[in-house]
């Protein structure tokens, strides 16, 4: 089972048997909400993504991508074509190891210094070619056709459908015997994304053997 755009919004309908002109405008909304919590409550390597940029001589910034949401590691090629990772601090750190911001050499510790720019220690002495690893954004389902589909809507469909019938019920305000269902019916669907992000994309047999549940 999955869901194209047009059949999530149908779906959310049909479920609180709500057209309502105003329910109907804030279906976009109600699977954007979802969407994001999922994106904030399990771990997948889908939401994972490379970017290769140059660290600039000279300057202690290093620009985020729009969709970041988090690092997983940066690292840079040296002059001798190495791969060199740079280890993550605190940006109280960075500064108190570089207090002058002037003095350049080799990068060895980087931080997020706003929504826009990473910090990096010391100021680099010459332009690499920096590697970012990190979490992102995925564009959204209510971003395409109605025809569209996501990794979410084919895979998480349950979460999807859930955390969207949460919001659209917050928003007519409904029975919390009814809400309460809807959420048990979240956390359950989210369990299963959790033992594909947290347990199976990051294991396998040969190494770990199968996975072995208790016997009821």
């Amino acid at each position: 089972m999955s869901f194209t755009y047009s059949q999530l919004k149908t779906a959310i309908q049909d479920y609180t048997e709500n057209n309502e002109t105003t329910f109907v405008t804030n279906l976009p909304i109600f699977i954007r909400l979802a969407e994001e919590r999922i994106l904030k409550s399990v771990q997948l390597s889908l939401f994972r993504k490379n970017a290769i940029a140059t660290i600039t001589q000279g300057s202690q910034y290093f620009a985020c991508p729009s969709d970041f949401l988090a690092p997983f590691s940066l690292s840079f090629r040296s002059t001798d074509e190495n791969k060199v990772f740079v280890d993550f601090k605190d940006p109280s750190f960075l500064q108190t190891y570089t207090p002058n911001s002037s003095t350049q050499s080799v990068p060895k510790y980087y931080s997020i210094f706003d929504i826009e720019n990473f910090l990096i220690a010391p100021t680099p002495d010459a332009s690499y070619t920096g590697e970012l690893h990190y979490y992102y954004r995925p564009v959204s389902l209510t971003d395409g056709a109605d025809s569209g589909t996501t990794w979410l809507s084919i895979n998480a469909e349950l979460s999807l459908l859930y955390g969207s019938l949460i919001e659209a019920y917050t928003f007519m305000k409904g029975e919390q015997d009814v809400m309460a269902m809807y959420n048990q019916k979240f956390q359950e669907s989210l369990m299963g994304i959790k033992m594909l992000g947290e347990a199976k994309e990051v294991t396998d047999e040969f190494r770990t053997g199968k996975i072995i549940r208790q016997k009821q």
